[in-house]
C-alpha cells in the first residue's frame, strides 16, 4: 500500500475526512475508492458515499476478501446511521466471518458491534447480548471500543440495569476522548443524558411525578404493585402479567390503578376503555365480561372487587399500587420517540424497529406530519422523516424491549 493510501487511512482514523480526500480524491482505485467512502460517510453524504464502497468492493480482486469485507463493515456502518434497517444484516455477518477468519480481529469486532447496535434498535436485545457476550474491548483501538460500549449500554439501559449503563457509558466517553474525535465525543454525550432525562412518570394516588433511569428500576424492584404503561404489562416484582395484545383489559386495569385505594366508576371506566360517551344497557354488559377478563388474567397479584358505584383493585399483600406511564403520552408517542434520536428514518425502517405495518407507519407520520410534528426530506423512496429533538422526551434506548423478568 502507498504512502498516500496510508496517509489518507491515518486521517480518516483521526476524523479528518477532508485531510483524507486530499490525498485520495483524483484516484480511482480500489483502495482510494474504499478511502474516499469511508470520508463521504463522515461528511454526511450517504449516498456517495455507499456508491463508491460498492465501486471498491467490485474493483478488489477475489483475493482480497479481507478488503472486501472491510467495505461491507462500512456500508453497514452507514445502513445504522442513515437508518436503514432493511440492508442485508447476513452481508455484515459474513463479513464479520470473513475478517475474524483472515487476523482482522479489531475490524471483525468493530463489525459485530454494529451488527449488535442494530439489534438493539429493533428489540432483539438477547441475540445482541449473546454477540458481546465474554468479548473484552480492552486490545480494541479507541474507536472500536467506543462502539462496543454504546452496544452494551444500549442492552443496560433497556434491562434497566442502570450501574452498568453508567459503567458502560464512562468507559465510551474515556475512549472517545483518547480517540479526540469531535463527533464521536459528541455522540457519546448525547446517548448518555438517557441517565439524565426523565424517562418516565409515577402516578399514584392522584398525584405523578417525572422518574430517572435509575428511579424506575428501583420501582419494578421494590415489591409494589406496578401498571405498566410503557409495555402495557401488569407486574410485581418478577410476577408479570403482559396485557400487550389486550388494549381494553389494559385500559381498565390502568383506569382501576389509578383510582386505587378508591374504586374507578362505571362511568369512567367505560369512556376510557371502550371510548362511551352515552352508555347503555349493552356497554354494562361488556364492562362486566372484561372485567371477568381481567380478574381472570390478574388472579395471581390483585382482586378486582365490585362496589356501588364501579370496581375497585385490590392487590395481594400488603403493598401499593402505582402506574408507571411514559414521559411523554400522545398519539403515535412510539414513533416520536425513535424521530427523537435526531437521526431521519426512513417509514420503512421505522416499521421493522416498531414491528409494525408499513401502512400503519405511514399513517402515523401523515397525522404527525399534518401537525407539524415532524417532517419529511426527499421523495419516493429516499424520502425521510425527523423531527427537532424534544426536551424531555424518551430516548430510543429506552424503547421496546421486554425486562429480564418478562
Amino acid at each position: 500500500m502507498d504512502s498516500l493510501i496510508n496517509a489518507a487511512g491515518r486521517a480518516l482514523a483521526a476524523g479528518d475526512p477532508l485531510g483524507a480526500l486530499k490525498r485520495v480524491a483524483l484516484r480511482d482505485d480500489a483502495p482510494a475508492l474504499a478511502l474516499r467512502g469511508i470520508a463521504m460517510a463522515q461528511l454526511g453524504d450517504f449516498a456517495k458515499a455507499k456508491a463508491l464502497l460498492k465501486s471498491a468492493a467490485r474493483a478488489f480482486s477475489s483475493k482480497e476478501a479481507v478488503a472486501r469485507a472491510r467495505c461491507v463493515v462500512a456500508e453497514a456502518e452507514i445502513a445504522l446511521v442513515s437508518r436503514d434497517l432493511g440492508w442485508p444484516d447476513k452481508a455484515l455477518r459474513s463479513a464479520r466471518a470473513t475478517l475474524a477468519t483472515h487476523g482482522d480481529p479489531v475490524n471483525a469486532a468493530y463489525a459485530g458491534s454494529l451488527e449488535a447496535r442494530r439489534l438493539i434498535l429493533i428489540g432483539r436485545l438477547d441475540e445482541a447480548e449473546r454477540l458481546l457476550a465474554g468479548f473484552d474491548p480492552g486490545p480494541l483501538p479507541p474507536v472500536a471500543r467506543v462502539a462496543h460500549e454504546l452496544a452494551a449500554a444500549g442492552i443496560a439501559v433497556r434491562r434497566l440495569r442502570t450501574k452498568a449503563a453508567r459503567s458502560a457509558f464512562g468507559r465510551a466517553s474515556l475512549a472517545a476522548y483518547q480517540a479526540n474525535i469531535p463527533a464521536l465525543k459528541a455522540e457519546v454525550e448525547t446517548a448518555s443524558l438517557v441517565l439524565n432525562t426523565p424517562v418516565g412518570r409515577l402516578i399514584a394516588q392522584g398525584s405523578e411525578k417525572p422518574l430517572m433511569l435509575d428511579e424506575v428500576e428501583t420501582l419494578l424492584a421494590s415489591g409494589a404493585l406496578v401498571v405498566d404503561a410503557c409495555r402495557n404489562a401488569v407486574r410485581r416484582a418478577d410476577a408479570v402479567v403482559s396485557l400487550a395484545t389486550r388494549p381494553v383489559l389494559f385500559a381498565l386495569a390502568r383506569t382501576l390503578a389509578e383510582a386505587w385505594p378508591g374504586d374507578a366508576s362505571r362511568e369512567i371506566l367505560l369512556k376510557r376503555a371502550f371510548r362511551a360517551m352515552h352508555a347503555d344497557e349493552s356497554h354494562r354488559a361488556r364492562l362486566r365480561v372484561e372485567m371477568g377478563r381481567l380478574r381472570a388474567e390478574l388472579t395471581a397479584l390483585a382482586e378486582i372487587n365490585a362496589t356501588a358505584a364501579g370496581f375497585a383493585l385490590t392487590p395481594l399483600g400488603p403493598t401499593e399500587v402505582v402506574v408507571l406511564a411514559p414521559a411523554v403520552e400522545e398519539d403515535h408517542g412510539a414513533v416520536l420517540a425513535f424521530l427523537a434520536d435526531g437521526e431521519s428514518w426512513s417509514s420503512s425502517a421505522l416499521a421493522i424497529a416498531l414491528g409494525a405495518s408499513a401502512r400503519t407507519v405511514q399513517r402515523a407520520l401523515e397525522d404527525l406530519s399534518t401537525g407539524s410534528k415532524v417532517q419529511a426530506v426527499g421523495r419516493g423512496r429516499a424520502r425521510r422523516w425527523m423531527m427537532p429533538p424534544v426536551t424531555g422526551f424518551p430516548t430510543v434506548l429506552l424503547l421496546p424491549g421486554p425486562l429480564p423478568s418478562d
